[in-house]
């Protein structure tokens, strides 16, 4: 299942060469996964209440094209794989105006106890909130 996010940047996402800055696009991948985990049940008080969180291991991040200021994005997140103990979460963003898409990325994360800090495997409750989706982005991303 494919979530998805408009965001616009704020002036302070503006960096020297006028457009936004790498680090909010990584913060935008973040922001988007939150979201997605939010929207399906899963905030941060349910992690809590699980006593496990997810926490990231690892982002590869393809860096296409440059967002302006104010231009909106569409930041669009799934789920690849779960396994074990861990979760491959793809990321796409696209300029709303002309779809151009100007950033992807991969991150993989651990899920791991609060008590220990060790990885923990996912539940069955945590996966079915997150149906593996197929890669890609489609007009119908919601």
């Amino acid at each position: 299942m494919q979530h998805t996010i408009e965001l616009v940047p704020a002036p302070a996402d503006i960096d020297d060469l006028g457009h936004v800055s790498n680090l909010v696009y990584l913060r935008w991948i973040l922001e988007v996964a939150l979201s997605h985990s939010a929207a399906v049940g899963w905030d941060g008080a349910a992690y809590r209440r699980l006593g496990a969180i997810w926490v990231v291991r690892r982002h590869e991040v393809d860096y296409l094209s440059s967002v302006l200021p104010e231009q909106k994005v569409a930041v669009t997140t799934w789920v690849e794989a779960v396994k074990g103990v861990s979760s491959i979460r793809r990321t796409s963003m696209r300029r709303v105006a002309d779809g151009a898409e100007v950033c992807r990325g991969s991150s993989t994360w651990a899920f791991v106890d609060l008590a220990t800090g060790k990885p923990r495997k996912v539940p069955d409750e945590l996966r079915a909130a997150f149906p593996v989706a197929a890669t890609g982005v489609t007009a119908s991303a919601s």
